[in-house]
């Protein structure tokens, strides 16, 4: 086959999943991996909650590739919009203003807690964490930043140290004023908690300790995944948020809320920052944001600002910016993504199927399968913890790799036509927010007959 194939309109397409692996072999130099060991799935093209590989294979995507493709594959509403831009205005320089970041600034202002109205517009996640340190530390004077230690905050080098998972590691050199504390996991409590009561009063109890040994008038601010992502999608319990929020207030650090992967619907709520009955009104002082904000179609992160924080920077320079900041077909899309969220209520959409599909369905997996340990989870965002004992809550895998058993599981999910996310010891249930109840249950039905397959063997 050719290389590439000319359009009747003479644009270029690339077509030939044998070449489009040769050359990836030859030539990419992919993430977190070791190369030489990579063997990347070529995906040809992909529509709804489906992708197709270069061998022709139809799979359920059961993992919106990294968490982000939040409205599915191909909407057709946001593929115009990035069409129409395009055909008006391909990009510009972030000084000037320009209609579609503006209306994307609104809109999303439009969504946040509080007076978060003021919108710094990044690439990714991990650069709006990396302004939203900068800014707190700005605004206040300090220097250190809290976050706990089960947490992803991004690849850069500060968003990497800030992280608490193992991929801080390799990178851990960079870590000045950053400090990790422990936050609530009922599941494998690091207090000795036996209710979420518990688990919440002494995690609150422990970060205050940790605040008072560091020093509070030392502290520029607190980052937490308002749910963590990757680290495990625990949901913290009732009041936790609201206790963080308190504490910070009474030492002026600022609170910062990582979205980007919780945000825009993905754990049933615009943002998750706004569950638990006691937490509804927890405002932080900076929320992040990316992924679902436009599904992930061109890059797109962000920062949203408080009022007292905007101020600062008023009649004093931020030193700080990117070269793409607000790009016009990014923000076409984030514009089309949130009005399609709520013209279709897709946010209500993702919490039904958290509640009526996605948690119902896991606890009856959880009640067949001896290596399921725990489902937890909220909206379409949902983890799976797998343990070699129930008993001893031994994990599948051991923390910060993997198992022959957790890659066998893979494998067979695979094999059936289902494309699984996995993390350590953990299965990530977390397909697009507009998955039909019908796909996700065909999802937890090839996920329920992998974990059988394999366990069955280790009998």
């Amino acid at each position: 086959m050719s290389e590439t194939t000319a359009t009747a309109s003479g644009v270029r397409t690339f077509d030939d999943p044998a070449r489009a692996y040769e050359l990836d072999r030859r030539h990419v130099f992919h993430s977190w991996s070791a190369q030489a060991a990579l063997d990347p799935m070529v995906v040809t093209r992909a529509e709804g909650s489906h992708v197709w590989d270069g061998e022709g294979n139809r799979l359920l995507d059961f993992t919106s590739q990294l968490v982000f493709t939040n409205l599915g594959h191909q909407h057709p509403r946001i593929v115009a919009a990035i069409q129409e831009q395009a055909a008006t205005l391909c990009t510009v320089a972030p000084g000037h203003a320009n209609g579609a970041r503006s209306e994307a600034a609104r809109l999303i202002a439009s969504h946040t807690p509080g007076d978060l109205d003021r919108i710094f517009f990044t690439n990714g996640g991990a650069d709006a964490n990396e302004h939203a340190i900068r800014m707190a530390r700005l605004h206040t004077g300090r220097h250190k930043v809290l976050s706990t230690y089960r947490s992803y905050h991004g690849g850069t080098h500060l968003a990497v140290n800030v992280t608490g998972d193992p991929r801080r590691w390799a990178s851990d050199h960079g870590a000045t004023g950053t400090v990790h504390f422990f936050g609530p996991f009922l599941y494998r409590s690091a207090f000795s908690a036996t209710t979420e009561e518990e688990e919440c009063q002494r995690a609150l109890a422990h970060l205050e300790q940790v605040i008072a040994l560091e020093g509070p008038t030392t502290i520029a601010a607190v980052m937490l995944e308002s749910i963590p992502g990757t680290a495990g999608i625990m949901v913290p319990p009732p009041g936790y948020l609201a206790g963080v929020r308190e504490l910070c207030d009474r030492s002026g650090i600022m609170l910062i809320a990582d979205e980007v992967m919780s945000g825009f619907g993905r754990a049933g709520k615009w943002f998750a920052i706004e569950h638990g009955a006691t937490d509804r009104g927890v405002v932080p002082d900076l929320l992040t944001f990316a992924k679902g904000v436009n599904s992930g179609y061109v890059p797109l992160g962000g920062v949203a600002i408080s009022g007292a924080i905007q101020r600062t920077f008023d009649d004093r320079v931020y030193p700080g910016g990117l070269t793409y900041s607000g790009h016009p077909l990014a923000c076409a899309a984030a514009v089309a993504t949130i009005e399609t969220m709520e013209d279709d209520a897709v946010v209500e959409q993702a919490a039904r199927l958290g509640d009526e599909v996605l948690g119902p369905g896991l606890a009856e997996l959880a009640a067949r399968h001896e290596w399921i340990g725990e489902v937890r989870g909220t909206g379409a965002f949902w983890a799976v913890e797998m343990v070699a004992d129930r008993a001893t809550r031994e994990p599948l895998a051991p923390y910060g790799a993997s198992s022959p058993e957790m890659n066998a599981i893979l494998a067979a999910c695979r094999r059936r036509g289902m494309l699984p996310f996995a993390n350590f010891n953990r299965i990530h249930v977390v397909p697009p927010l507009t998955i039909t109840p019908d796909e996700a249950r065909a999802g937890l039905a090839i996920l329920d007959a992998a974990i059988g397959e394999v366990s069955a063997k280790q009998r």
